[in-house]
């Protein structure tokens, strides 16, 4: 079973992560979802996707939309444990060049992230992003 202090090495992870995703490389957030065909995804660049392939893909299209980025700063407004299901609130920080444009754009973003254990991990279920 997942633990509370799992989940919070998953947020870092996730951390780690999205510094990635903002230099344009969705693999390793994609890495910390859940792969089943429950799994939802709401952002800022599309409709809401559900089932991994649709995740996966508005994923990879976020992505390819930032490069040289680089996450600034993560502020946790809630934390809540279960033995089977946790969310976290927060306010993302982000810099990076945003399409085709050349300057760097800062970005903030709301984010609530609902995780369940699969497998005696903790898997993203659930994000929804908004700036």
């Amino acid at each position: 079973m997942a633990a509370v202090d799992d989940l919070d090495e998953v947020v870092e992870q996730y951390h780690l992560a999205a510094g990635e995703f903002v230099k344009g490389n969705p693999e390793p957030v994609k890495k910390l979802f859940s792969h089943r065909e429950d799994v939802t995804l709401a952002n800022p660049f599309g409709p809401p996707a559900r089932g991994w392939k649709q995740v996966a893909q508005i994923m990879e299209r976020a992505a390819s939309t930032r490069r040289d980025g680089e996450a600034t700063s993560f502020e946790i407004v809630a934390k809540y444990v279960t033995p089977e299901l946790a969310y976290v609130v927060e306010v993302e920080r982000f810099e990076a060049k945003v399409g085709g444009r050349e300057a760097i754009t800062p970005f903030p973003l709301r984010v609530t992230m609902i995780f369940r254990p699969e497998a005696g991990v903790w898997k993203f279920v659930h994000r929804h992003a908004d700036p």
